[in-house]
């Protein structure tokens, strides 16, 4: 049961209509409107599968990744590729220790910012997830 969401404010529903977000006896609900019937949708279901579709993403460019995170960081190191590629392989662990604290306001609102956006259905079902325009692709 998550008491948190993930991607709320960054997304909407398949009209483009932004997604709020409610609190029902503890459990957080993103609430699609359909037609005026208030859909409530369990967050961590809308949240698991915008991570998968990252998680996907990232399966098979982890050398890259870890190259270009160690520039960022400015520490080009063996340790430091060692500690960021353990990381990027055990990341579905991470993602539910995410679920269950929730992410930043700050790294959400970084995220609106460069264009990241998840459209879902009236039943949370993911359709679409818009961002940033990137070398990488998933389904390559």
């Amino acid at each position: 049961m998550a008491r948190h969401t993930l991607f709320s404010g960054l997304i909407v529903d398949e009209f483009d209509n932004p997604v709020e977000v409610t609190s029902v006896g503890g459990e957080i609900f993103y609430v699609v409107d359909d037609a005026g019937f208030r859909r409530h949708v369990e967050s961590e279901y809308v949240d698991r599968q915008v991570l998968k579709h990252l998680y996907e993403m990232i399966q098979g460019h982890e050398e890259l990744i870890s190259e270009e995170t160690m520039k960022m960081l400015g520490q080009e190191d063996i340790f430091t590729k060692a500690m960021i590629e353990v990381s990027l392989k055990n990341l579905d662990h991470q993602f539910d220790e995410l679920i269950e604290r929730g992410m930043p306001e700050e790294a959400r609102a970084w995220l609106g910012m460069i264009g990241f956006r998840v459209v879902i259905n009236i039943h949370g079902d993911v359709m679409n997830v818009e961002q940033p325009s990137s070398s990488i692709d998933p389904y390559e």
